[in-house]
Parts: structure tokens; C-alpha cells; sequence
């Protein structure tokens, strides 16, 4: 790194501090920037300002202005500019990758014609007052490489949970505008912490486009799950018989327990729900199914569809009983997946339709490793608790076996 000298006269500081603070502090950081700037420069140049040496590998030619929102305020800094090989720098560069791929979804709209007056001004304000088609090219390229890396890195730890679900985006195609699926699998490594494993975008929910995503899990070293946690959806669980027919299908307690209760009249649905509740908590699936037959008992002449739902997606939903108890509540519903997709929407909500899969893919890519980066400081559970869930093995496969059976003699 180029040294770096700034030089604050007390004086100016002083008397900067006697007006606008707010503006004082944004002065300074505009003048310690734009040293950071000079100093990358003579790095990248290997020369100081008018410097004869046999190490200079280009010229200075000058400065261009470029405006930085700060939550201090705006800045304007002096950005210089090289002949030959362009000025880089860290400043710009530092970007979250999510905004970074938010600028460059709006750039595309822009560059493409399907604009929105409030969107250009949005550009405007992040990328600068003018856009061109190379410009925002590079950008994409550069957060293409890092997202397609990161979904696409081999899957060299063991990941006993998975937890999968997808959400709905609206995307321009054909001239017209259509939604597509897109794809999470989220899963927990043997040492608890959760990591978004993989992800992608594909035409619709269905056997084969489940099949193909779990697919792609396995060729890059997914294996030796021990369950697979999602809602109801029929793609899902064929993909999972398919792909992974050694491991069980644990279906989505807190979606279970919607599907029931959509079918009960409203006059029972508070009464019903906390019954439910009661059942999902008990300590033994003997306890469990003692429980649901009596709640089938009690609401069989008022609820018959509900008990109905109940009774043949029972089994499916206790997968998580066979776990250590400590566990059970961490596995048995897909919730944390669900807060995932919340957070996607939200930040897709700027973009509203988006121009092509491509810039899909990106931004949500990008939030994608902004979020999974957050979260790995939080474990499930523990290193030795790890080897309390592989004794369960035997118990998980023997489940396993039993809904292959189920699922081929339907």
C-alpha cells in the first residue's frame, strides 16, 4: 500500500466545527478520500506526481468528479483518471455486493428502454449522471463471476439438515412478462451453522424442475442428508425420493398446521390450533398420535375435511421426532427459509419487474451471500451434539423406506 498522508490544519478543523457539524465532518472525509485516492494512484502508477522512475507504469491525466452518497451527507471527490491502464479503486469497490447487483438490475432497466421516471433517478443518484452499455457490462460481469461462484462452489462439508423452498419473482421474457421460480436450498453443517447451499432460477414448481435443482446439489458433493425439511409441495417430495431416496421428507409443521386449520370453521380454528400445538410438543410419537386421535375424536362431526388433512399428513409432519429432543424444534418447520424469501422480496421491491433471468439471478445472488455471510456466527448446535444426530441414522433411513413405500404403492 502507497503511504498515505493526510494533513488537517487545527485552524480549518476549528472553524469548521463553529458552523455546520454535520457539513464539517463531510468536508473532512472528503478531503481524507481523496488523499486515499491519491495514494492508490501513485500505487498503481508506482510514481509520485511528476516522478522519474524505471518502476512508473503509466501516466496521470487529470481528474474526473464524482459524487458519493455517505450517511454524512454527499461528497465530492477528485477521482483520477490514467492513461493506459484505468485507475481503480477500494473506495468505489466497497460496495455490498447487493447494492452493487441493485445498481446494475436498474442500469440494465435504463440501458434497455423499460425505465421508470423514479428509477432513473434512482441510477442517477447511485451510478452518476450518465450510464453507458459498457459500463454497466462490466459490472454485471464482475458480480456474475462472484454469484455464479458462489453457486456453483463444490459442497465439501456434510450437511445432515436441508431445508428447501422457493418464492416467485416477475420477469420480462418473450415480450411479455412472466414469473419464475427461485429455488433455495438452505441447509445446517455438521457443526450447527446455517449456509445457503445453493439456489437458482428455473420456469416453475415442478417433479422435474425439483428433480434437476436437488440434482445439482448432489453433483456438486451433497450427501448423507439426514432430513429434508419444506412445505407440502408434490414436486419436492418426488425429487427427494429420486435423488435422495435414503432420507426423509419432513414436512413443514407450521405449513401443516395452516392446511388443517383452512379447512376448520371459524369458530374452532383458535381451539383447534392450540390442541395442534400441544400435539407437535409431545415427547414421544406414541404421546403424538395418542394426541391426534383424540383432536380427531373431539372435531370429526364439525371439522371432517380438516381431520381428514390431519389424519394423512400426521406421519409425515413427525419426521422431527426421531431427532434428539434439543433438536426437534429447529427442524420441524421451515420458518427460517420463509424469513430468507421475506428479505428477497423485500429487496427485489426496487426493482418490481425484472429485465431478464440474468439480472435475477445477480441481485438476488448477491443478497443471497450478503445474507449467508451474516448468518454463519449462528450454530444450531454444537460439534459434540453431532455425533448424537448420526446414531439417529438407522431411524432416519428406516422413515425413509417407509414413505418410498407409501409414495409407490399411491
Amino acid at each position: 500500500m502507497a503511504q498515505l498522508n493526510i494533513t488537517l490544519n487545527q485552524d480549518e478543523i476549528l472553524q469548521l466545527m463553529k458552523g455546520d457539524r454535520e457539513g464539517a465532518f463531510a468536508t473532512l472525509l472528503q478531503n481524507s478520500l481523496n488523499a486515499v485516492l491519491k495514494a492508490e494512484s501513485t500505487e498503481q502508477l508506482h510514481a509520485e506526481s511528476y516522478e522519474r522512475t524505471d518502476e512508473r507504469t503509466g501516466y496521470r491525466n487529470g481528474t474526473r468528479e464524482r459524487v458519493l452518497n455517505t450517511r454524512i451527507g454527499s461528497i465530492t471527490l477528485e477521482v483520477p483518471k490514467h492513461r493506459g491502464e484505468p485507475f481503480k479503486t477500494m473506495i468505489f469497490d466497497n460496495y455490498c455486493r447487493s447494492e452493487a447487483a441493485l445498481i446494475a438490475a436498474m442500469a440494465e432497466m435504463v440501458v434497455n428502454g423499460v425505465s421508470t421516471r423514479k428509477v432513473e433517478t434512482v441510477v442517477e443518484t447511485l451510478c452518476g449522471l450518465t450510464i453507458s452499455k459498457s459500463a454497466v457490462s462490466d459490472l454485471c460481469k464482475d458480480l456474475d463471476e462472484a454469484v455464479n461462484e458462489f453457486r456453483n462452489r463444490p459442497l465439501m462439508e456434510h450437511y445432515p439438515f436441508v431445508t428447501l423452498d422457493a418464492t416467485y419473482f416477475k420477469v420480462r421474457g418473450d415480450h411479455r412478462i412472466i414469473s419464475k421460480a427461485f429455488m433455495i436450498a438452505y441447509a445446517t453443517n455438521s457443526e450447527g451453522r446455517r449456509d445457503i447451499i445453493g439456489f437458482g432460477v428455473y420456469a416453475n414448481e415442478s417433479k422435474e424442475t425439483w428433480r434437476d435443482f436437488l440434482l445439482s446439489l448432489r453433483s456438486r458433493g451433497l450427501k448423507d442428508v439426514r432430513v429434508f425439511v419444506s412445505d407440502s409441495h408434490e414436486g419436492i417430495k418426488y425429487a427427494i425420493s429420486q435423488v435422495f431416496p435414503e432420507t426423509p421428507w419432513q414436512k413443514c409443521q407450521f405449513h401443516f398446521t395452516r392446511n388443517i386449520l383452512d379447512k376448520t370453521p371459524k369458530r374452532y380454528v383458535e381451539g383447534l390450533k392450540v390442541e395442534l400445538q400441544e400435539m407437535f410438543n409431545c415427547d414421544t410419537i406414541n404421546a403424538a398420535r395418542s394426541k391426534r386421535d383424540s383432536i380427531i375424536a373431539d372435531y370429526k362431526d364439525v371439522a371432517e375435511s380438516a381431520m381428514t388433512c390431519l389424519d394423512a399428513g400426521f406421519e409425515d409432519s413427525m419426521i422431527a421426532m426421531e431427532l434428539p429432543k434439543h433438536l426437534r424444534r429447529f427442524f420441524r418447520t421451515s420458518n427460517h427459509i420463509e424469513r430468507l424469501n421475506r428479505e428477497l422480496k423485500r429487496r427485489s421491491k426496487v426493482i418490481g419487474i425484472f429485465p431478464n433471468i440474468g439480472s435475477l439471478n445477480r441481485l438476488m445472488g448477491s443478497v443471497l451471500i450478503e445474507l449467508n455471510e451474516r448468518r454463519k456466527t449462528y450454530r444450531m448446535f454444537y460439534k459434540p451434539m453431532y455425533n448424537e444426530i448420526e446414531s439417529h441414522a438407522d431411524r432416519l433411513a428406516k422413515k425413509a423406506r417407509e414413505q418410498q413405500q407409501i409414495m409407490e404403492a399411491a
